[in-house]
């Protein structure tokens, strides 16, 4: 009767194709076989289970099978079998873990270096875990790993690559082995269960390869483990049930509910989840995880390549459309914090509750450039962007579902204090006021985009940026000082170009991050064409100052500012007052 051999050593790679999620190692590797450029000495780096020891093994097959040295091998030779299974004279595999001295290194290694192999061609000395060697035995090997005999090749394999001296990373060639794509793992667990003749879902394949983190053979182990627990069939549930995992699917919902504003729901799923037993602090960093998808998503439609199935990534697509950059960077900070104060709070739940409130209120708040360009939008008399609804109580959220004769509900109040019921104050609780709603802006107001020049009167480039300062400071004052930091270059038939001189390389990116179309559009209109803004940093750029309007007799600021129509309607938007500080 035959043992049984578990799936990490029965599924070990046996040659380079075999190796998954290492193709720019295994390219490597084939390419300086081919091309006889073979080193003395190499180092493979990376976390545990990601196929160092396998891949080592595999080269050493290629150096010294029938023939070689060969990529393209025969695994089942004899020769390549005693160096799968630790049998080969010439290929001495030991752990640096248990052989640490300087004596042992000297009796396996240093004695031993000048004999010429026994049977093939190349005597290799195979060092798992590396960095668990002495620092004597480090130097005792220098100079044989430097200048070694030209029949002996060394292959180290480690997993924390600070701890090797330097003086023995200079002498060999450096792979690093990454983390492998959790779709990579799912397809490999679900090849193992249809070959080993037993039901596996692909959920239930997700879920272990999450599990892993990107090592293959953690996964392998947990499938075994599953096996011997489930038997014949292994769905999702079972493996959150053995290994305490959240569903991909819990995460996504959890994050749908901050998303929404949905605090009661939110609050709902974390007690669900702690009362089931759950890591929350696990908890805690896949929804961070899934948030940086989100920011990837974000920043490239296809930056997360195969690292996640195509039903997840298609459901963090359609999250990722209904909030901004900004607010999800926001979230990852929040939930960031979050987690390092839960690694030391008895009560994670709490940590985590917080954090989750803090998060939806963060999603509700309204940022400076939403403001400026509600102001923006208010003083053309176009309709102003989408302000998010504040956050809902449960019984409000149940009011405000359509039905044939419900009323709409009141709105929260605000954080500060709110005034005498005022005409300015009613509560609503669309999400976009209509333009009809607010009184036109006075005449005497200047328009927020100036009014095309006629064409038969064309501006000089001097005259052109007096007018575009001159509107920016009227229309948008908080950028005007980015813009006056830069000078104009030329403007053509379809382009402005404005230059900054590299230390003003900060101004360039604040403009280009929120207000290019404000200034592309304010420049079409001085210019009476459509043009658009090229910005660019360049030596010798000196930015010339505008003279400001003369000032006009002093007023009280604080009863101007309040009295703006301009400024009432946001108070109204937004739900808030001003307050002196």
């Amino acid at each position: 009767m035959s043992s049984y051999t578990v799936f990490a050593r029965k599924y070990r790679p046996k040659i380079f194709a075999d190796v998954l999620g290492q193709e720019h190692i295994t390219r490597t590797l084939r390419n300086a076989i081919e091309q006889k450029r073979i080193a003395h000495a190499y180092i493979f780096v990376g976390p545990r289970g990601t196929g160092k020891t396998s891949t080592a093994r595999i080269f050493a097959k290629a150096l010294n099978c029938s023939g070689g040295p060969k990529a393209d091998f025969d695994p089942e030779e004899e020769v390549c079998r005693e160096i799968a299974e630790g049998r080969s004279l010439d290929v001495i595999e030991f752990d640096a873990a248990s052989h640490t001295g300087v004596e042992k290194v000297r009796d396996i290694i240093l004695d031993r270096v000048n004999y010429v192999p026994a049977n093939a061609r190349y005597k290799i000395y195979l060092v798992d875990e590396v960095h668990m060697l002495s620092t004597g035995s480090f130097n005792a090997l220098l100079k044989t790993l430097e200048e070694p005999p030209p029949h002996v090749k060394f292959l180290f394999a480690t997993t924390d690559v600070q701890k090797v001296p330097t003086t023995i990373l200079s002498r060999c060639q450096r792979f690093d082995l990454k983390r492998i794509a959790t779709a990579t793992i799912a397809k490999h667990l679900l090849f193992i269960a249809k070959n080993e003749g037993f039901s596996l879902e692909a959920s239930a394949a997700e879920a272990v390869a999450r599990g892993a983190e990107g090592g293959l053979r953690d996964a392998e182990s947990m499938l075994d483990q599953l096996v011997a627990f489930c038997g014949d069939a292994i769905t999702e549930a079972d493996v959150l049930n053995v290994f305490g995992f959240t569903s991909a699917q819990t995460v996504t919902t959890l994050c749908e509910t901050i998303i929404s504003a949905d605090a009661s729901a939110a609050l709902a799923t974390i007690h669900e989840q702690a009362e089931a037993g759950k890591d929350l602090a696990r908890l805690m960093s896949e929804l961070i995880t899934h948030l940086r998808n989100l920011l990837v998503l974000k920043a490239d439609p296809n930056g997360l390549g195969d690292e996640w199935m195509p039903e997840a990534v298609a459901t963090m697509r359609e999250q990722s459309e209904r909030v901004t950059m900004e607010k999800v960077l926001d979230l990852i900070e929040q939930f960031a914090g979050a987690e390092g104060r839960m690694k030391w709070a008895v009560n994670k739940k709490m940590h985590f509750e917080v954090a989750a409130i803090r998060a939806i209120q963060i999603l509700q708040s309204a940022t400076l450039t939403e403001v400026l360009d509600t102001l923006t939008a208010l003083r053309g008399g176009q309709a102003p962007p989408a302000i998010s609804q504040p956050m809902k109580p449960a019984a409000a959220r149940a009011e405000s579902r359509p039905t044939a004769a419900s009323p709409q509900p009141a709105a929260p109040t605000s954080r500060v204090a709110e005034p005498e019921p005022a005409p300015i104050s009613k509560p609503r609780t669309i999400e976009t006021p209509k333009v009809a709603e607010l009184p036109p802006a006075p005449a005497p107001k200047a328009a927020a985009k100036p009014e095309p020049a006629p064409a038969a009167a064309p501006v000089s480039d001097a005259a052109f940026w007096q007018a575009l300062v001159e509107a920016v400071r009227r229309d948008r004052k908080l950028i005007s000082a980015w813009l006056e930091a830069g000078a104009l270059i030329r403007v053509d038939a379809g382009t402005v170009q404005i230059g900054f001189p590299p230390d003003q390389a900060f101004s360039k990116e604040l403009i280009e991050q929120d207000h290019l179309g404000f200034l592309a559009a304010a420049a079409s209109a001085i210019l009476g064409r459509s043009v658009k803004l090229a910005l660019e940093l360049r030596d010798g750029i000196v930015a010339k100052p505008i003279a400001q309007p003369p000032p006009e007799a002093p007023i009280d600021p604080m009863a101007a500012f309040k009295n703006d129509s301009l400024i009432r309607k946001a108070l109204e938007i937004f739900r808030a007052e001003v307050q002196p500080i």
